[in-house]
């Protein structure tokens, strides 16, 4: 061996890494899957209005002048943010159930196939909301010929339209935890 010359050894990589340039993402072929993950991810808005719509609990009101239920007492305000919090909880259970869903399709793991679950989400949960309301107002109606004074029974709603956030997040977070755990540059799509 010559003075200048550098002795390599056979030094295994490590698990997952390669010398060797890796293949980059392929939009085309992952379209239709992502199309595919996006329509049944948003699907999910409809169980996640009926289970909310049970869940939620309604409001003991009183006809107010102008026609709209006025809580009866003060606590039956709070009621306004359960039918919040128990929404941003349905949604935020399902976006991580959908998230670790979309990760078993190892073939499709990517940027693609996030981007789908996310924009899927943004429409179940958009759905969840307009959809729940609707479920929930058929649970609770409101009795014909009522005059000012007297008790109703209030159907929930979804006070904030902030709300539709919680599902694509969650779906995000859940995503990028499998993806940050992962060691392989592709992904483990193999």
């Amino acid at each position: 061996m010559s003075p200048g010359a550098v002795e390599t050894s056979a030094v295994p990589e490590p698990r997952g890494w390669s010398s060797e340039r890796t293949a980059p993402v392929v939009v085309r072929a992952d379209l239709l899957p992502g199309l595919s993950a996006l329509s049944l991810v948003a699907l999910l808005g409809m169980p996640l209005a009926w289970a909310w719509s049970r869940l939620a609990p309604p409001q003991q009101s009183l006809l107010g002048r102008s026609g709209a239920p006025v809580p009866a007492q003060i606590v039956e305000s709070y009621h306004r943010f359960d039918a919040l919090a128990v929404f941003l909880l349905l949604a935020f259970g399902t976006g991580l159930v959908a998230s670790a869903v979309l990760w078993t399709l190892r073939g499709r793991r990517g940027p693609v196939l996030l981007v789908a679950g996310v924009l899927g989400s943004l429409i179940s949960s958009w759905l969840a909301i307009r959809m729940g309301a609707t479920f929930a107002a058929e649970l609770y109606p409101a009795p014909a010929g009522l005059g000012f004074g007297d008790p109703l029974t209030a159907p929930p709603e979804v006070a904030s339209w902030w709300a539709v956030l919680a599902q694509p997040l969650a779906m995000a977070l859940g995503y990028g935890i499998a993806t940050s755990w992962n060691g392989f540059d592709d992904l483990g799509r193999r």
